[in-house]
């Protein structure tokens, strides 16, 4: 979302969503506390379950892929990300608004031994503006940047990278902006990733993950109410969304935690926001149907820092 200083067609991240706790009321000037106000309770975290490591029918996980939106990538690097990435240690790490050219790459990410195949996508024309990567142990048999049409392709937003058993699609997908500026370019670009996205599926199943930059369901933000006209809330979004969903493909922690509240994966930087877990889950991992006999888990990894997003971790076995 648009930050201070800049034109809102000119940015995209998410600084502006909507921190305000829901049912939060200001009280009287000078009104006395009686004997049986309530105590402000705490905020509710979301707590990460184990990590199910075993398919449905009892096959152990082939493939872990951890997805991040790191709100640019130096800063994300010296706010120590690569130390919990380490840590996590996935076969395929994809990143979102890396704000990086490949020429100003930091030393840190050139170098990473664990994944000599990476890969990056920036925006053409704006310095310091959206970008994905993607970093691979094993090399893909191809690489595809973009989604094939230019009016969508400018702005370094989408990496597909195509595996024997399955396609691994990494997208940071535009924001409506500030006063809903690019919803209707939003729009033509859902439709247009949606037809993608399913000629990919004809061919092979796919894994889709990234910054959505939609909360679909109620249950998917804090404050829902106040949020009908916001960017990421829209009923246009949701629509896109759903659609998406059903063109044949699983938003898959819904699909293992349909009624998990409180499970965010983005929280603003003001207003204290992350504390007090008033956050929205943007960041996902969709499958193609097909695959759903092959999930193991979906994981949100909110004590994780960095970034104002947290990062999210898919487990398969393939």
């Amino acid at each position: 979302m648009p930050k201070r200083g800049k034109k809102a067609e000119d940015v995209d991240s998410t600084d502006e969503f909507e921190a305000t706790e829901p049912g939060a009321k200001k009280s009287k000037k000078g009104a006395a506390k009686g004997p049986k106000e309530k105590v402000a309770e705490g905020p509710i975290l979301y707590q990460d379950p184990p990590d199910k490591l075993t398919s449905p029918s009892g096959q152990k996980y082939t493939l872990k892929v951890t997805s991040w939106n790191v709100d640019g990538l130096r800063a994300w690097v010296k706010k120590k990300g690569l130390e919990w990435v380490h840590e996590e240690d996935p076969d395929v790490l994809c990143l979102q608004e890396t704000k990086c050219a490949e020429k100003l790459l930091p030393p840190e990410m050139r170098e990473m031994p664990k994944y000599p195949h990476k890969y990056w996508a920036c925006a053409g024309t704006k310095e310091g503006y959206s970008g994905v990567a993607l970093l691979c142990k094993i090399e893909p048999l191809s690489i595809t940047y973009g989604i094939g049409e230019e009016e969508h392709d400018q702005e370094g937003r989408v990496i597909t990278a195509e595996f024997p058993s399955h396609f691994l699609v990494t997208a940071y997908v535009p924001n409506a902006g500030r006063g809903l500026v690019r919803l209707e370019y939003r729009q033509r670009w859902d439709a247009a990733f949606r037809a993608y996205l399913q000629g990919l599926d004809a061919r092979k199943p796919l894994v889709l993950c990234g910054d959505l930059n939609v909360a679909h369901t109620e249950i998917d933000l804090k404050n829902p109410k106040g949020n009908k006209k916001s960017a990421g809330f829209t009923p246009e979004e949701r629509q896109g969304f759903g659609e998406l969903l059903a063109a044949g493909f699983t938003d898959t922690f819904r699909h293992l935690y349909p009624d998990t509240p409180h499970a965010y994966t983005f929280w603003t930087y003001m207003m204290n926001a992350r504390a007090k877990n008033v956050g929205w889950r943007l960041d996902y991992f969709l499958v193609s149907m097909r695959l759903l006999g092959a999930l193991c888990d979906s994981k949100i990894r909110s004590q994780a820092m960095g970034s104002d997003h947290c990062p999210v971790t898919l487990y398969m076995a393939l």
